[in-house]
């Protein structure tokens, strides 16, 4: 739990703050019942020949690895996952008009079921509820194309150009959306104050987002139960439950005469 002196800051600097920038990651959504990947419970700690799931290259090529990957989306967590304290305490920052941009590396789509506005999210690295078709860029609900896995074709074709199906999220290997990241490092520059929360810090490009709002001269606030590489240059740290400590610091604030 972190001291109730840095929840107490952390609070009144985004009461003073006229653009508060938030970057999340796996952690945020833990608590709705989606683990993260690299912690100590993560996916890959755990399986590591499960990450061939989420390379690129892998998916393009073997046919029992989409196979494998569609299976696997069957049962992915973030279907069934609800919003959780963590992800309604940004929605209510946006609605007091103190959320400047929202930055996740989740592909969970939590924090716009939370009710976060479209303008304001940049999802770097896609959202699993929507398909993309490989080859023609058909794009749909993915629930449309897991019926099909579940009636039995187990590596649905496009129904467009018969291409390869993938969810609509970026895996390694392949490229990033370069609207996407230009709009979310240009938000990090415009921030006063850049808060991360449960992100490792260790993917890049978006992890500059830290150094590059710093060097416009914002406040660095990092939310993370483990070290990251960038605490040396945080303002504050907190390393309690991010589903009890962020409604702490983006709770309403008492007015002062």
């Amino acid at each position: 739990m972190s001291p109730p002196a840095v929840i107490t800051k952390v609070r009144d600097w985004i009461a003073a703050a006229r653009r508060v920038v938030v970057l999340t990651g796996a952690g945020v959504s833990t608590d709705s019942g989606i683990p993260d990947f690299r912690g100590p419970n993560g996916v890959w700690t755990r399986n590591p020949a499960a990450e061939k799931l989420s390379d690129f290259r892998y998916y393009l090529a073997d046919p029992d690895i989409r196979r494998a990957a569609w299976q696997s989306r069957l049962d992915h967590p973030a279907f069934g996952a609800k919003p959780n304290p963590g992800h309604r305490a940004l929605a209510e920052l946006e609605r007091r008009g103190k959320l400047h941009a929202l930055i996740t590396q989740n592909i969970d789509g939590l924090h716009l079921q939370a009710g976060n506005s479209k303008v304001r999210v940049f999802e770097v690295h896609g959202n699993v509820h929507q398909a993309v078709c490989l080859s023609c860029g058909w794009k749909g609900p993915m629930q449309t194309v897991l019926d099909r896995v579940r009636a039995g074709e187990d590596d649905p074709p496009c129904k467009e150009c018969g291409g390869i199906l993938k969810s609509d999220t970026i895996s390694f290997g392949q490229q990033l959306v370069p609207a996407v990241i230009d709009g979310a490092m240009r938000a990090a520059r415009e921030a006063d104050l850049l808060l991360t929360v449960g992100t490792s810090l260790r993917v890049f490009p978006i992890a500059n987002a830290v150094p590059v709002a710093r060097d416009a001269g914002a406040r660095i606030v990092i939310m993370n139960a483990e070290a990251t590489q960038f605490d040396d240059i945080a303002d504050a740290r907190l390393d309690g439950l991010i589903s009890e400590e962020l409604p702490q610091v983006c709770a309403a604030w008492p007015k002062r005469g």
